[in-house]
């Protein structure tokens, strides 16, 4: 079972680095584990209004758990922008939880807080859209709200519990610092282990520790950075959740630690096999789509379309205008050039994509 897991990691890494759209498949990675991320948790988040939130491009008021998501995404791309060990590092992991330094070096050498804020709203508006302005608005309120349930949750000195309503916020009995403490000791006993019994490990402790109340998915995103760390997926940041959807939940929270760990790495090798399947269906796309180039000057906006359908699940023409900065009308001439696929109805939004 390990040697079969070990194996599809490997292959996965190989054709990851060396394929010609496996920096396409990173970014729609990201997306798709986001998504299989909220799955697992029992919440259901549709691919295409994550992308447009993404994009600011909201077509409905953005819920909770699509918040949730967005926060999940843009953990996964700090990690993978991030230096290969910072994420298992005492600062990452600190960061990441929010029980550590504040002040910490992202890879890049600047400084960056741990507990990140809204991107400044007003310079990713355009300032003659008044709906663009208005959601921008509504996820100014939705992250302001999220930082303030951030402080209550980093009181934990207080221990004080918050009650809204009939609603309990935080178990003060949790003691989330002490949880992470543990898991960090299991972490680094895994030192000498084989990365995907290490790494198999870890993820169990995570689910039986249950280190974090409100960002209990953080556990696979770490389960993936470890991997990425100790070079057994040095390519990309690991999209773990996508095969746990292929595990039964009775498996994944059997009170049989061994069916646990078995569960784990099955897991794992669905994970791999997905992306391996997803690798060459982008690669075929790929390859229909260029032979469209033939003849075009070399100021066509095709290429920067191809790109962007390539790195995301779904594409709009709004998207696709604001990327080859073009006009809507152009962008679904480009569209139409490329021969994707509509995936939506004529409704409030279109949106197309590789099948």
């Amino acid at each position: 079972m390990k040697a079969t897991a070990e194996d599809h990691l490997a292959r996965l890494d190989e054709q990851v680095r060396r394929n010609p759209v496996g920096e396409g498949f990173v970014e729609r990675g990201h997306f798709f584990d986001a998504a299989a991320s909220m799955w697992v948790g029992g919440d259901l988040v549709h691919i295409d209004d994550l992308v447009l939130h993404d994009e600011r491009m909201d077509v409905r008021a953005p819920t909770h758990e699509l918040t949730i998501a967005h926060r999940i995404l843009r953990a996964r791309r700090r990690i993978a922008g991030a230096k290969s060990d910072w994420a298992m590092s005492d600062a990452g992991i600190g960061a990441l939880t929010g029980y550590g330094d504040r002040d910490y070096e992202a890879g890049a050498g600047e400084a960056t807080p741990a507990s990140e804020g809204p991107a400044d709203l007003e310079s990713m508006v355009v300032e003659d859209d008044p709906l663009a302005r208005e959601l921008a608005n509504i996820d100014a309120v939705l992250e302001q709200s999220q930082r303030l349930l951030d402080r209550v949750s980093d009181a934990k000195s207080s221990r004080q519990e918050l009650v809204v309503g009939d609603l309990v916020v935080r178990d003060p009995d949790w003691d989330e610092e002490d949880r992470v403490a543990q898991w960090k000791h299991v972490l680094r006993d895994t030192d000498d282990l084989p990365p995907t019994l290490g790494a198999a490990l870890i993820w169990d402790a995570w689910e039986s520790l249950e280190p974090m109340q409100r960002q209990h998915w953080l556990g696979a995103l770490l389960v993936a950075a470890y991997l990425r760390a100790r070079g057994k997926v040095a390519s990309h940041l690991f999209g773990f959740n996508i095969g746990l959807k292929a595990v039964p939940r009775e498996r994944r929270r059997s009170h049989n630690r061994v069916t646990r760990l078995l569960s784990f790495l099955d897991a794992m090798s669905a994970s791999a096999e997905t992306g391996m399947k997803e690798i060459a269906r982008l690669a075929q796309a790929r390859e229909q789509m260029t032979r469209r180039l033939n003849g075009r000057r070399s100021s066509s906006s095709l290429p920067t379309a191809i790109e962007l359908v390539l790195s995301r699940p779904v594409v709009s023409a709004p998207m696709i205008a604001k990327r080859a900065k073009v006009t809507q009308r152009a962008a679904l001439n480009l569209i139409s050039e490329l021969g994707v696929r509509e995936l939506t109805g004529r409704g409030r939004y279109r949106a197309w994509g590789i099948i």
